[in-house]
Formats: structure tokens, C-alpha cells, sequence
């Protein structure tokens, strides 16, 4: 069953304005993943495509789930909830019939991995994923051969069928990490939100920011828990990150994002940088070649 694209910009995009036509050089439409479509026969499918950075791939979806990774660059992945940064360490497990977007923040050899709807984990949605070096091993043995090609291993399907139940196993033993940008139904926590995406180097407190939409700090905090499941504190770190990651990639010094994500010094942002991404942040300057 091919997969449907849509002009929509997603929640998260429209808040950033980030995903917008304006913002990404090009727009294309999903790649094809009606040719890679798992079934009983061949449990997983793999596909890997390069993309230039700026590049948006639409709004779409397809009735199995995926496992979105980079094998380099860094990419960002949009629902209509939020989005979700992906760096080569990390891959993103989207489920079944998620309408979801990417963005190129660099140059990315991207790889997805289609599983068949009653093979992969029941998680209900998007996670993302320290990839093993067993999880990285057996998504990169997986053949990448559309359908109506004759795969370039001949035991592709065989293979797929042995791999399948021990990716699976090795996903569900991944630890789960948090570097998404979730956004709340509620409209003031909305707006407090969407705000500070706009200028995540603004250091208004709480207490100002929930005076500015006519709450309580205590009301807007409890509303971050009961909505969004974090605290201020948390969901700003990620809200920096979805910031800070593509400046980084663009070889903006550090010092320069840090002062841009709202941080007095440099290295509290790299602290808060390493524990987050379990790497520093010159391991994201990725130098682009021309």
C-alpha cells in the first residue's frame, strides 16, 4: 500500500517555522516506501537514501511501523505532537499509520528499517533508541533492493526471516532516550511553549513566563506533568537541543550556541549537552563538504 503525502506542516514545524517551505531548500515527497513493504514473507525491509540537508520530506504515513537512524548526519523527524531529533547514535522507532515528517539538518545517509505490523514491539509511539552495535550490525546486514530489482544478496528474504525476531529482541532491550519537543493540547501551555521555541535564548523565568499567560507558575507546572510528562526544566533541555543541534551542524561555534540557546556560560550548556546526547557538542560539527 503506497503512502500518502500531505502539504501540511506539522504542529511542531509550525510553532518553529522550521519545516516550512520557506525554510527547507527542497521538498520532496516519501521515497517510495510502498516498494519495501514488509510482509510474511520478508518480516523486515530495509531502504537507504541519501538526502542533502535542508531537504523536507512531507507529511506522510504507511500502515507498518519503522526504525528511522542515520548512518551520518543528523536528522529530525516531525509528528504532529512534536518532533524528535535523531543523531548516528540514536535511532527513532515511529509506529504504524504515524503521520510523520523529516528534515535534513545536514547531509544524511539515511536508513529505514519497515517492519511487518505483528513483529516489532507494541509501542504506541515514537521512541528513540541508543543503537547497540549488535542493534547497528543487524540493520546495516539487511539487503536494501527495492521491489522489481532482483536483490543483490541472493538469501535476502532468508536472512530477514533469522534476523527479525533478534532485531526485535535488541530493540526492546535499547535504552529509551528523551530528545523530542512534545507540545500540549492545552492552549495557554501552548503558547508558553511556542514562545520560547521562538526565542530559546530568552531566560524568563517560569513564574514571568506563566504571568504572561495569565497562569500560575504552580498551574503551568502541573500542567507540564499532567500534558506533557516532564517538568519545565526537562522540557526546556529538549526544546535547546532541538535548537542548539542544527546550529551545531552548521559549524556555529559553541560558544555562539550556547549565548543562542539562553546559557550564561558554555560550559553549563555542554554539560547539559553531554548528559543529554551522551556526546559533546563539537561531536555535532560535522564539517559540510562542498
Amino acid at each position: 500500500m503506497p503512502s500518502g503525502a500531505s502539504d501540511l506542516p506539522t504542529a511542531a514545524a509550525t510553532a518553529r517555522g522550521d519545516d516550512s517551505p520557506a525554510a527547507a531548500t527542497l521538498r520532496i515527497g516519501p521515497q517510495t516506501p510502498h516498494l519495501y513493504a514488509p510482509d510474511a514473507v520478508r518480516p523486515l525491509r530495509a531502504k537507504e537514501v541519501f538526502l542533502k540537508a535542508d531537504t523536507l520530506v512531507e507529511l506522510h504515513t504507511h500502515p507498518w511501523p519503522q526504525l528511522t537512524y542515520s548512518t551520518r548526519g543528523v536528522i529530525r523527524l516531525s509528528t504532529q505532537d512534536g518532533s524528535y531529533i535523531v543523531p548516528p547514535s540514536r535511532a527513532l522507532w515511529v509506529p504504524a499509520d504515524m503521520p510523520h515528517s523529516i528534515t535534513l539538518i545536514e547531509d544524511a545517509e539515511l536508513r529505514t528499517v519497515y517492519l511487518h505490523t505483528w513483529l516489532g514491539p507494541a509501542w504506541e509511539k515514537c521512541e528513540v533508541l541508543e543503537i547497540s552495535p549488535l542493534l547497528r550490525a543487524l540493520m546495516l546486514s539487511l539487503d536494501t533492493t527495492p521491489d522489481g530489482l532482483q536483490p543483490a544478496d541472493p538469501h535476502a528474504a532468508q536472512r530477514e526471516r533469522w534476523i527479525a525476531p533478534l532485531l526485535v529482541d535488541e530493540l526492546e532491550r535499547a535504552t529509551q532516550i528523551r530528545i523530542d519537543v512534545p507540545l500540549p493540547a492545552d492552549k495557554r501551555l501552548r503558547h508558553l511553549c511556542e514562545a520560547l521555541l521562538r526565542n530559546p535564548a530568552n531566560r524568563e523565568t517560569l513564574t514571568e513566563r506563566a504571568k504572561a499567560i495569565g497562569a500560575s507558575e504552580r498551574t503551568v507546572a502541573r500542567l507540564f506533568r499532567d500534558q506533557l510528562g516532564m517538568s519545565w526544566q526537562q522540557w526546556r533541555q529538549q526544546a535547546v537541543l532541538a535548537h542548539a543541534l542544527p546550529l551545531l551542524a552548521r559549524g556555529m561555534a559553541v560558544s555562539q550556541v550556547a549565548a543562542a540557546s539562553g546559557y550564561a556560560t558554555d560550559s553549563a550548556f555542554c554539560a547539559m549537552f553531554k548528559a543529554a546526547t551522551g556526546q559533546s557538542p563539537t561531536s555535532f560539527q560535522h564539517k559540510r563538504k562542498s
